[in-house]
């Protein structure tokens, strides 16, 4: 089948998002101007640059309220934490989805534990695999097809990265330890625990 994205695709749902997959899940930890702290998931994140270690993801259209806010925060505090999501935070990830307000702690309301970061004035989801202290880099603008609904590019600047001990083999971060969570579309996930090498040609 094609069929243009500006119009009709005549299946029960918009299929782009399963055709660009799978898509790591940017947990994202941040506060606002009142140190209330916000924990909301984006599908839309990924790694931009590695000289300097740089990161975005993207806030987008029709969100719940704490997706909302991240981005607020992030813009006006300019600091944020990227929690990595495995297997086992998979439960707790999804509650923070919940459209609370600003004044609710998501990171409560899954029963998380935080602890501190060691540069940035975020906390961060103690029991997450590894997280990336970030600070605010710059925001694109997007078009948006609906004038109420905002669509930017946050990026952030990598200071610092934790990885927990139990998780790293001879210096080597063990991916398929940690099986971290990645998104398909729908309501659909995927979880990465098999990893093979591939070497480029010389």
């Amino acid at each position: 089948m094609f069929y243009k994205t500006d119009g009709p695709h005549g299946l029960p749902h918009d299929p782009l998002k399963s055709c660009i997959v799978p898509r790591p899940i940017g947990w994202i930890s941040s506060v606002n101007q009142d140190g209330h702290v916000n924990l909301a998931p984006y599908s839309f994140f990924n790694g931009v640059s590695g000289a300097p270690p740089m990161v975005m993801f993207s806030t987008n259209g029709r969100q719940p309220h704490g997706a909302k806010d991240t981005a607020g925060n992030v813009e006006t505090t300019h600091e944020f934490v990227v929690n990595v999501v495995n297997i086992d935070l998979l439960d707790a990830m999804n509650t923070t989805c919940a459209p609370v307000g600003p004044d609710i702690n998501e990171a409560d309301l899954a029963g998380l534990e935080m602890e501190p970061s060691d540069i940035v004035s975020v906390p961060r989801v103690k029991s997450s695999p590894i997280h990336l202290e970030c600070t605010y880099f710059q925001t694109m603008e997007l078009p948006s097809n609906s004038p109420d609904e905002r669509n930017a590019i946050i990026v952030g600047h990598i200071l610092g990265v934790h990885i927990q001990d139990k998780y790293l083999v001879d210096g080597i971060v063990d991916i398929e330890a940690i099986r971290p969570l990645a998104r398909m579309g729908y309501m659909d996930y995927t979880v990465i625990d098999k990893v093979f090498s591939q070497n480029r040609p010389k």
